[in-house]
Formats: structure tokens, C-alpha cells, sequence
């Protein structure tokens, strides 16, 4: 079903399970003459640079074929940062006017291991179709909702008869394979990996909340949460839904980067809310429990809590309270799934 650019608070809350950041690659296209695959994965919109040249041709901010002159359309197989059910599409053609693709389909696949781009490609893989040939707009972001429960690996973007796309965004869940974890094993149940989500945040002025989440430790300022300079009483805070309902063991707080602006203290509550939606977390003010009384932070520093936890049962949500506000740049809850 195609949505209306001003419809994209739809996907809200999704993760962009194709994003490079995370691991998404374009494995594999059927032509890239004018521009490169791997650009449909990269961060922002693309740019346009009016008088920038390649010696094939204009240069463009996203994946662009020749023209086709002969019979079918071209393709490109994209590997999924994290496997997962999708739920919305982005096809961007932002920058691509006089030559956007007039179609395009989505296709996707589940495979076990790391399948070559080859064996992908050919005739073994089974592919099944999430989006049906839908014809796209020029210029603008061409959005897509997604009705389908199965857990994917990879997309495959078809596109009738060749063109340009600058970005593709495949909007989901991500699903891990609790099967895989060893009895008892201690994970982090606040990243994104793990099926991980920043559900709320008090303010976000400077820095989303999702990059709390994010694989690795953050390349500089601007990959973390940070508030604006609170100028009233209160105090900043965010809340994270786990992956799986768990046991907290250890939690860290990392003010990587952040040194004339990271919070002076902070506090940590969790929560057993199952199912619960982002404005019933706010009513069960009541059942939060303090698992880490305030503490003083250190700037540029990533602070290891394990003692200083207070005991808690199985826990759904936590939420970190920073005073009075300033930026963290990443937080890990390492705890173990309960038992069903």
C-alpha cells in the first residue's frame, strides 16, 4: 500500500533494517554504470552536486544503471543488517527526475549462514514478493507499507526498466534468534541486535535517543543522545524496551565524547510492563522500581554498574534518568532472558 510522504510517522519506532550502519550490504545488482550500489544504504537523502562529472557521466548520490536497451528490468540484492519483519519501504528518488525508474517491486528471502551474492542471484534462491510492481514518483520519497509476518534476510529492489534510486529504507523489527543463545548466557538486552528499542525520551534536542542503542562505541558527539541545556526544575530521562523480558546483571553508561556536557548524575529504574504501549509507561509511574540511586558521573568515561545494582525481578523496560541534563552516547543492559 503506497503512503503519503507526510505519512512517514508510520514507520516511527521501526528500525531501517537495510541500514549500513548496521550492517546492511549491496551485495549485487544487475547493472551500476552510472552509480554504485552500495550508495542506496548510506545515511541522509543523497546529495546533488550540479556541475560534479565521472567519466561515465553525471555523478549521482544513489544507485543508477544505464539506460536498458534490451528486454527486462534491473535489480539489486541488499543483505539485512539484522534479520527481521518488514513492515514499511523506502524507495528515495530524491535528486532522480528525468531519470527515476517507472516501477518498481520488492522482493525477499530467508537463508541460514552467509550465502555468496552468486548463489543469491540464481535460480536456487527462492524469493517472494513483499511489494508488487508499484509505480514510483520522481524526486521524492515513494513509501510503502508492508503486510507480511515472516522473518527476512535479505530484499531484493527490482526496478522497470533501469533508473536511479538515491536511498532504500527497509522499515521493521528486528528478530533475534533466541534459539542460538547458550542457557543462561548474559547478553545485552538494550541493543538493537537483540531486539532492543528507545520507545520515549524526555527531550532530544541535540542527539536522537536511538543512538543509545547502536552497535559499537560512538565515533563522536553527535552519535549519542543529548538533551538541550534544561533551563527549568526537573530532570531529562529516556526509556528502553528490552528485547526480552530478563534479570538485569550489569548496566553501563557511556559519556563517550561528551565532556563540557555530560549529565552530573543519573539514576536507573526498570520495569515489568509486557505489551504495555509508550503512554501506559507513563501511567505506571507508580510501579517503576529504583534499581541504581543516583550517581555521579565522569565525563568522557564508560561507567560499569554491577554491585551498586539493587536486586530486581524480571524487568521489560528501564528507564535512565540523567541530572539535570547533558548527553550519554551509548547504554548496555546485560541481563539473562527469563525463562517462559
Amino acid at each position: 500500500m503506497s503512503l503519503d510522504t507526510e505519512s512517514a510517522a508510520a514507520f516511527s519506532g521501526l528500525i531501517d533494517l537495510a541500514s549500513e550502519r548496521l550492517g546492511g550490504k549491496a551485495l549485487i545488482a544487475s547493472d551500476e554504470f552510472f552509480a554504485e550500489k552500495q550508495n542506496l544504504l548510506k545515511p541522509g537523502r543523497g546529495i546533488f552536486i550540479p556541475d560534479k562529472y565521472t567519466d561515465r557521466g553525471k555523478w549521482m548520490d544513489g544507485w543508477e544503471s544505464r539506460r536498458k536497451r534490451t528486454p527486462g528490468h534491473d535489480w539489486c540484492i541488499v543483505k539485512l543488517g539484522f534479520a527481521g519483519i518488514i513492515k514499511g519501504v523506502d524507495i528515495d528518488t530524491n535528486h532522480f527526475v528525468g531519470n527515476s525508474p517507472a516501477y518498481a517491486s520488492i522482493e525477499a528471502c530467508s537463508t541460514l549462514g552467509d550465502p555468496s551474492s552468486e548463489l543469491l542471484a540464481g535460480p536456487g534462491t527462492q524469493w517472494f514478493e513483499i511489494l508488487q510492481k508499484s509505480p514510483l514518483r520522481p524526486g521524492v520519497q515513494n513509501l510503502f507499507a508492508v503486510a507480511n509476518d515472516m522473518v527476512w534476510t535479505h530484499v531484493r529492489l527490482n526496478i522497470f526498466p533501469d533508473g536511479g534510486v538515491a536511498r532504500l529504507r527497509i522499515y521493521g523489527d528486528v528478530i533475534p534468534d533466541w534459539n542460538s543463545l547458550k542457557q543462561g548466557e548474559l547478553i545485552d538486552l538494550a541493543y538493537i541486535g537483540s531486539g532492543g528499542k528507545v520507545v520515549a525520551a524526555s527531550d532530544m534536542f541535540f542527539g536522537k535517543k536511538e543512538n543509545l542503542i547502536m552497535p559499537g562505541r560512538a565515533v563522536n558527539m553527535g552519535d549519542g543522545w543529548e538533551t538541550k541545556r534544561r533551563r527549568g526544575p526537573g530532570h531529562d530521562w529516556v526509556i528502553l524496551q528490552l528485547g526480552a523480558p530478563c534479570t538485569v546483571q550489569k548496566i553501563e553508561v557511556d559519556t563517550c565524547h561528551f565532556k563540557g556536557n555530560y549529565p552530573d548524575r543519573c539514576s536507573i529504574d526498570a520495569l515489568y510492563a509486557p505489551d504495555s504501549t509508550v503512554d501506559a509507561l507513563t501511567w505506571l509511574e507508580f510501579q517503576w522500581k529504583e534499581i541504581l540511586p543516583q550517581t555521579k558521573l565522569q565525563a568522557d568515561t564508560q561507567h560499569s554498574f554491577e554491585k551498586e545494582l539493587k536486586p530486581l525481578d524480571v524487568c521489560t523496560h528501564v528507564r535512565l534518568n540523567i541530572y539535570p541534563d547533558g548527553g550519554v552516547s551509548r547504554m548496555r543492559v546485560l541481563g539473562r532472558v527469563a525463562s517462559e
